[in-house]
């Protein structure tokens, strides 16, 4: 699902009047510009094909996969192949195995993204940390980036902890609890707050 304007505007007006800090870190930043991702199965895979390497590289294995079968990717397409194609297209071994693992459990109904929409952050998380590859920072990625949800904090995300370290201003990186503690006047919008930090690292620092 989309963020929606409304509950966009919500979110900007609740964290600028709890949060000075989030205040300034949004007249910085400027307009929430987020688009989510719209096909879940696709998403997934690439969150799956992009660990560890670069935007760039990702994307071209990607397109080399989205020309093999099809747009938007399928589970029923994807199990049409094996680990040695998808090494031909660029994909590591382990990687293609993590892919082949999330295609079948989609098939056999052990990851059901069709049902996504109806269900908590906690269930969707649950289920899919049972695909080999896909652990709890992934699946909350796909939260944020494709489902749209609106409070979901990742605490354990170096960049979460880099700009909370860079705008609050910390004597070295916030653990998990300060994060937690911290993010308290964030909620029910931590996934606005999140993209907030993310974008500040590319803007200067005010002066003080």
């Amino acid at each position: 699902m989309p963020f929606y304007a409304q509950h966009i505007r919500q979110a900007q007006v609740h964290l600028k009047a709890g949060d000075l800090v989030m205040r300034e870190l949004i007249r910085r930043v400027g307009p929430f510009t987020l688009k989510t991702q719209k096909h879940p199965f696709q998403s997934l895979v690439r969150a799956i094909v992009a660990q560890q390497i670069s935007v760039a590289a990702a994307r071209t294995i990607m397109e080399r996969i989205a020309r093999r079968v099809g747009e938007p990717m399928t589970a029923e397409a994807f199990a049409l192949l094996n680990v040695a194609a998808l090494r031909e297209l660029g994909v590591s071994r382990q990687k293609a195995g993590f892919c082949l693992d999330l295609t079948q459990k989609v098939l056999d109904g052990t990851v059901r993204l069709q049902n996504f929409a109806r269900r908590s952050d906690e269930e969707i998380i649950k289920e899919l940390v049972q695909v080999k590859g896909i652990g709890t920072w992934t699946a909350q990625m796909f939260l944020i980036f494709c489902l749209g949800r609106l409070d979901v904090l990742p605490v354990d995300d170096l960049g979460i902890k880099n700009a909370v370290h860079r705008n609050y201003r910390l004597n070295e990186l916030p653990n998990r609890e300060q994060i937690v503690e911290l993010a308290r006047p964030w909620r029910p919008y931590a996934s606005i707050a999140s993209w907030y930090l993310w974008r500040s690292l590319e803007c200067p620092l005010p002066e003080q």
